[in-house]
């Protein structure tokens, strides 16, 4: 079934390139009509290669495709064609998935489908994240968040720059991190159903101030979540944060661990902060043992 579906893909593939051909030599009313029978041909032709499994030739008639569209200036057929490649290549070459989808955006943005180019952005950042690539991974999600904003998606704007907020720490770009973190939870304050996350915003924003080290700072940060929300003081969060800034500051390595331990038991850590935990661990550590070899 696989090799038949295949065939008529090659033979539907055929009869496009003849049309396109003939383009060439037409005047423009006869051109036209030609790419309007070539667009339904190669349509026909990449899902016959998508039946048959082979995203590679699928991925490619539907770039076919989009230059057709293009042709006749159909912009958002043409985007989308190139969504169908990305989404063909995505089984095969995440480089490929990622340069359509890149291809996608640019002619969304230009059309003023602000909103579809978010969410494409979106889709070549968590692609970049699963190859590790998180230079690459934050930016696409920090453009998905400006164009969820002037599509009017507040919240999935801020889903995106808690990625941006995430990657940068992971970088140990910890004052944008801390921004990010802070102005998300402005943000979320002003929406209703969104309030219940501000702790969340907080302790992370927190949890990068200790990456950076300076206790002082760190003091000043839990007055401004005060500030920022006056509910956070009474928080398990907000108590976490104090009680490590405390063991920070009396270098008590054991304290901390405790601290953290018996946070985790009420409310599991995940990865990213346990990770981040581990490195204000890890200084302190290292500053007790100078203070050691001191004395």
């Amino acid at each position: 079934m696989d090799n038949e579906d295949e065939v008529r893909g090659q033979q539907f593939l055929k009869k496009a390139q003849k049309k396109l051909i003939c383009t060439c030599s037409c005047v423009p009313s006869y051109a036209n009509s030609n790419y309007e029978d070539a667009v339904q041909l190669l349509h026909k032709s990449a899902n016959s290669f998508k039946l048959a499994k082979s995203w590679d030739k699928a991925g490619s008639v539907f770039i076919k495709l989009s230059k057709c569209h293009m042709k006749l200036d159909s912009k958002y057929e043409a985007a989308k064609a190139y969504v169908d490649a990305a989404h063909c290549y995505k089984k095969v070459s995440t480089k490929g998935a990622i340069s359509c989808l890149k291809q996608a955006v640019t002619i969304f943005t230009e059309i003023g489908k602000h909103y579809i180019a978010a969410k494409h952005c979106k889709e070549i950042g968590e692609l970049y994240e699963l190859n590790q690539d998180l230079e690459n991974a934050k930016s696409y999600f920090e453009r998905a968040a400006e164009y969820f904003e002037l599509g009017d998606g507040p919240t999935l704007a801020i889903q995106c720059k808690q990625k941006v907020a995430q990657f940068s720490a992971q970088l140990q770009q910890y004052q944008k991190a801390i921004k990010i973190y802070e102005d998300i939870s402005k943000q979320s304050l002003e929406i209703n159903l969104l309030k219940y996350g501000v702790r969340g915003y907080l302790l992370n924003s927190g949890i990068c101030q200790l990456c950076i080290g300076d206790i002082v700072a760190t003091s000043n940060a839990l007055e401004h979540y005060q500030d920022l929300d006056p509910t956070f003081s009474t928080t398990h969060e907000y108590k976490f944060l104090a009680n490590l800034a405390a063991s920070i500051d009396e270098e008590d390595v054991a304290k901390f661990t405790r601290v953290v331990d018996e946070f985790n038991k009420i409310t599991p850590l995940d990865s990213w902060k346990s990770t981040l935990l581990l490195k204000v661990k890890d200084a302190l550590k290292a500053k007790e043992m100078e203070e050691d070899d001191l004395t």
